[in-house]
């Protein structure tokens, strides 16, 4: 981890809760002890959602900023919740290959195809319950 992860997983465990900068392409994958979920733009971070995160990966120009009103923490709410559940529908995908191939094709419709690159396979993997291998294998295919 980078000095860089490090002041952003701090923020996340401060216990504050803090929204990934919808204007901007950047996102956040955040290891928790058994999973990993990922947090796009719009979406809440830190407060109790993120207490147990061991680890974090950011994606693009990564930006968080303050909720300014209970509504925009609500929503932002709804936004983490939102993706939770974009990634459980790959999830839900009983043959492996075709999990891992979703998640790398979701991600590079997000971001630039070198961002994809930097993402461990282990990341990639942890999202949707395959192995790391599965996802090695599925970005020859996608």
């Amino acid at each position: 981890m980078t000095s860089d992860d490090d002041d952003i997983l701090a923020k996340i465990r401060s216990g504050k809760l803090w929204t990934v900068n919808s204007r901007r392409r950047n996102g956040l994958i955040i290891h928790k002890e058994f999973y990993t979920e990922f947090a796009g733009p719009g979406a809440a971070v830190g407060g109790g959602l993120d207490n147990d995160c061991r680890a974090v990966i950011p994606l693009g120009s990564l930006s968080l900023i303050s909720p300014e009103s209970a509504a925009a923490q609500q929503k932002a709410l709804k936004i983490r919740l939102q993706w939770v559940r974009l990634t459980q529908n790959f999830t839900d995908k009983p043959v492996p290959i075709d999990r891992a191939q979703l998640i790398l094709e979701q991600f590079k419709s997000y971001f630039d195809q070198s961002i994809v690159d930097q993402v461990p396979d282990e990341a990639f993997a942890l999202l949707v319950g395959v192995l790391p291998y599965t996802v090695q294998r599925a970005r020859h295919l996608v």
